[in-house]
């Protein structure tokens, strides 16, 4: 592969040649993918040995995987606390504030509950605030206060509830479309 191209072992960041922060530069992203993909692409090698050609797909498969990680804020998020060492362990710890297992509980009530789109309107912009407040707490915890284990420990915790706010969200979404129909 070309030399400008790092080692399929390179972080996302590295790959992209993005600093390893929260606040990510889209159209940077962007740019580099795209690059990355006209340098690498299988379709440049189709007269190359198998060889080479298993190395273009898996390089392919590589930079589209850390594009959608680096693309989307909760994956990035997530894939930053693990590379620092806490993972968020969405399966296996489901422990969360009482404030926010409250709030989940209020918001599966008044979903069960929703007859009218107003209704779920409401619901979903409610959901879609507290989403960008997670994600404003995911950017200080990972970017301003990197260093503290406390704020990491915070970031996991704001990425589970980022997860189930996004979840909840597409079952709203759901509901509304069935609602207009």
């Amino acid at each position: 592969m070309n030399a400008s191209v790092p080692s399929l072992q390179a972080s996302d960041f590295e790959l992209f040649g993005l600093p390893e922060q929260f606040a990510l530069d889209a159209a940077a992203l962007d740019v580099q993918w795209k690059r990355l993909l006209r340098e690498t692409h299988p379709d440049r090698f189709t007269t190359d040995a198998a060889a080479s050609q298993r190395i273009a797909m898996q390089w392919a498969v590589r930079i589209n995987e850390a594009y959608q990680r680096l693309k989307h804020p909760i994956r990035r998020a997530a894939y930053l606390c693990e590379r620092r060492g806490a993972a968020i362990q969405a399966h296996s710890n489901t422990q969360m504030p009482m404030a926010f297992l409250m709030q989940q509980m209020a918001w599966r009530e008044a979903l069960d509950e929703a007859q009218h789109v107003d209704e779920l309107e409401r619901l979903l912009d409610e959901a879609q605030a507290a989403r960008r407040q997670h994600l404003k707490d995911v950017a200080r915890a990972l970017d301003e206060q990197a260093d503290q284990s406390a704020s990491l420990q915070q970031a996991v915790v704001d990425v589970r509830a980022l997860m189930f706010i996004e979840r909840f969200s597409s079952e709203v979404s759901d509901r509304l479309a069935a609602l207009e129909d």
